[in-house]
């Protein structure tokens, strides 16, 4: 069984609640739903660019009748009301930089064998490209989609940036905003299968993943991607959290 009664119950509870706000202040043009997998656990990889993709991502998923899984961050299993409906909805806690990852890669694994929908953004958090381009992605997708076999389907986006602007306080809610959204075909990992997980290997399969959901995000602006994606370390920036900046070395001392 995917989903527990419980876990149904908090899924309605939510999309009862949050969809008919969205409706309000986004049109959404939805295309591509053919090619989400309907007879095993699958991985979803969409670009992020705002706060607000993973309810785009969500209701578009629970629309087709996939409700989603996302590998959300361990500390908002911490916070009162959004934690109970994390966990009672079988979302997946994530440790992103500590020795706990390995953890997390498990339950994601469980959650695959289960049959579910489960969505992980390949570069981990909101894209640090000027432009708004996906970056350069993480590899956890790509080791997971390796170990379990399932497959990766790229899904791009374009248009929530316009209600909420990346790292904004506050929405931008009229005019009524657009957004578009598209599903690609499973990533082609063939190459990589039964061979050694290795860093390498792991490299490869993320920057496929990544270059088809480029791809699919130019098609859906109308424009040309950067030659080369951007790499927040060479750019000396944090990987993740609100600040690009990083972060000072200490001076002897402190």
């Amino acid at each position: 069984m995917k989903e527990s009664t419980r876990s149904r119950v908090v899924f309605a509870l939510l999309a009862g609640t949050l969809r008919p706000v969205f409706n309000v202040f986004l049109k959404k043009h939805w295309q591509g739903a053919e090619n989400l997998p309907q007879d095993s656990g699958f991985i979803v990889c969409p670009n992020h660019v705002t706060e607000v993709d993973p309810v785009v991502v969500g209701h578009f998923l629970y629309n087709q009748g996939h409700p989603p899984h996302f590998m959300a961050k361990a500390s908002l299993f911490k916070a009162p009301v959004l934690g109970p409906a994390l966990k009672y909805s079988n979302q997946v806690p994530v440790e992103r930089v500590t020795t706990g990852a390995a953890g997390s890669l498990n339950a994601a694994g469980k959650a695959l064998a289960a049959g579910r929908a489960l969505v992980i953004y390949p570069e981990g958090t909101l894209t640090r490209d000027p432009d708004l381009w996906p970056m350069k992605g993480r590899t956890g997708a790509a080791r997971l989609a390796l170990q379990t076999g399932v497959p990766v389907i790229p899904v791009a986006h374009w248009g929530s940036q316009d209600l909420l602007p990346r790292y904004a306080k506050r929405p931008s809610l009229f005019p009524r905003k657009e957004v578009q959204l598209v599903v690609g075909k499973p990533v082609d990992l063939s190459e990589f299968a039964g061979r050694p997980i290795t860093k390498a290997v792991l490299d490869a399969a993320t920057d496929r993943i990544m270059s088809d959901l480029t791809d699919m995000v130019a098609k859906l602006r109308g424009a040309q991607p950067p030659a080369e994606r951007w790499d927040p370390v060479s750019k000396g920036q944090k990987q993740i959290g609100r600040s690009f900046e990083a972060d000072k070395p200490k001076e002897a001392g402190q």
